[in-house]
């Protein structure tokens, strides 16, 4: 026990360094390329940032724990918009750009609806829920149309920020984004291996370590990265970064293993957890057009949220 709780820690530390000289590099490359810096959240931080949970996808179906992948992926994304957009709001109030609102988070609560109607069989009197290789191209498609968008928004330059000095030469910037990314890796596959071992000896639920533990775990550097973005006043990179991983989770996460690898057979998260995870996509959603801003009031309606959620995960 004490060995996994040393390694836990290590991961912590690993991790927060490593989100923070990624914010770094991510963001001085934005300059350097005259790209705005939603793109890269959307792009680089956002890729970089669900590395973990699609390596979890991968081992997860190889070892045929379909579980795993699915309450990865719920998890991660409630976990995402309500923890780590709530913290980052109690920080500082984060600005949404009129673009975000109109293009990415539509993109976002399009894909959480049509992954959730995949997984619910039974209410369409179609059998047991599942999720199979067809549910996975199905996905794998509509992820195109972002990726469609995030070619156009490259070609046009979208919000490229031209007036802030750049901070790191190019070749600097990507070898600390580089370096970024592979310590938020390194980091989170130490946190999730100590912190999974210590629930399974504390004898907790698949379920449990799942929509918890390994949640928690891979979604360590949406968190770090985001809450660092903040703290440098990267507003878009922080907010950019999670909706971005929220894209990425279900379709690359999930579709292109699934779709690759083969369907899952059996799912077994209730409609409380698929539900939670649409509400948290439309309260993001909500929020963002109301004023163009998530405030530090909305982001305690968050975390709430949060806690009511896994209040219910834990003791149910």
């Amino acid at each position: 026990m004490i060995v996994n709780i040393l390694i836990l820690l290590v991961g912590f530390v690993i991790l927060i360094y490593g989100a923070d000289i990624f914010v770094d590099g991510a963001s001085s490359l934005a300059r350097n390329f005259k790209l705005s810096p939603m793109l890269i959240g959307l792009t680089i931080v956002a890729f970089g940032t669900s590395a973990p949970e699609f390596a979890v996808s991968i081992q997860s179906l190889i070892i045929n724990n379909g579980d795993m992948i699915l309450g990865n992926v719920i998890g991660s994304n409630i976990l995402n918009t309500f923890l780590i957009l709530g913290v980052c709001a109690l920080i500082h109030s984060l600005t949404v750009k009129n673009n975000t609102v109109k293009k990415e988070l539509p993109i976002a609560l399009l894909l959480t609806t049509l992954f959730i109607v995949l997984m619910s069989d039974s209410l369409f009197s179609l059998g047991d829920n599942s999720f199979t290789r067809q549910d996975g191209i199905v996905l794998l498609l509509f992820f195109l149309v972002f990726i469609y968008y995030l070619i156009s928004m490259m070609r046009n330059k979208i919000d490229a920020d031209q007036d802030t000095p750049i901070k790191y030469t190019t070749f600097k910037s990507i070898l600390l984004t580089i370096l970024g990314i592979v310590g938020i890796i390194m980091g989170s596959r130490f946190v999730v291996d100590g912190a999974s071992t210590i629930a399974e000896l504390l004898g907790v639920s698949q379920r449990m370590i799942s929509l918890t533990i390994v949640a928690l775990g891979t979604s360590l550097p949406e968190l770090t990265t985001s809450i660092a973005a903040t703290r440098k006043g990267e507003y878009d990179i922080a907010i950019g970064n999670v909706i971005g991983s929220n894209i990425f989770n279900i379709g690359i996460v999930v579709g292109l293993p699934v779709a690759l690898l083969g369907g899952i057979n059996s799912i077994t998260f209730s409609y409380v957890d698929l539900g939670v995870l649409l509400v948290a996509s439309l309260v993001l959603f909500i929020f963002s057009f109301n004023d163009r801003k998530i405030t530090k009031p909305e982001g305690i309606m968050m975390l709430l949220l949060f806690l009511t959620y896994y209040s219910y995960v834990v003791f149910f």
